[in-house]
C-alpha cells in the first residue's frame, strides 16, 4: 500500500534528500502515484497537465491526461481553465502551444474552426484582390 501525503513535513524532507524507496513507490504507476499524492483524482490529473503544459508535452500526451481528468469528472471548462491557470507561471508561448492540443483532446479542433472563422481579408487598397489568408501561427506570432 503506497505511502500517502498525510504528513507534509515527512513528505518534503524524503523528497528533499530524494529518498528513493519514497521516489520508486511515487513512480511505480499511476495509480500509486495517485493514491500516495493525497488528491482526487480529478485535481490530480489537472494538475498533471498543468506539469504537461509546462514542458511542452507531445500532443498525445494531452489526449491521455485530458481523458483521465474527464473521467474523473473534469468539465470541459475545467479543462480549458487549466490553460489559462498555468498561464502566468508557465508562460504565454507554452500555453498556445498546448491549446490546439487540448482543443483536440475534447474533440474541438481549434485550427479548423479558425479557418472558419478567419476567411480571405479583403485587400482591395494595393491589388483589388482578396489578401492571402493568416494562418493561425502566423495570428499568434503578430498578436501573441
Amino acid at each position: 500500500m503506497p505511502t500517502r501525503v498525510g504528513d507534509s513535513r515527512t513528505t518534503l524532507r524524503r523528497l528533499t534528500i530524494r529518498d528513493d524507496a519514497f521516489v520508486q513507490e511515487a513512480m511505480a504507476s499511476e495509480a500509486v502515484n495517485l493514491a500516495q499524492s493525497g488528491l482526487d483524482p480529478k485535481t490530480h490529473a489537472l494538475v498533471r497537465m498543468g506539469a504537461m503544459i509546462a514542458l511542452g508535452a507531445a500532443e498525445p500526451s494531452y489526449r491521455q491526461i485530458v481523458e483521465a481528468a474527464r473521467v474523473a469528472g473534469a468539465s470541459t471548462d475545467e479543462v480549458v481553465g487549466t490553460l489559462v491557470a498555468v498561464m502566468t507561471a508557465t508562460g504565454v508561448p507554452r500555453v498556445v502551444a498546448a491549446a490546439p492540443a487540448v482543443g483536440l483532446a475534447i474533440g474541438y479542433d481549434v485550427h479548423a474552426a479558425l479557418e472558419q472563422l478567419d476567411g480571405p481579408v479583403e485587400d482591395t487598397k494595393t491589388t483589388g484582390a482578396p489578401a492571402p489568408r493568416r494562418t493561425p501561427q502566423a495570428r499568434t506570432r503578430r498578436e501573441g
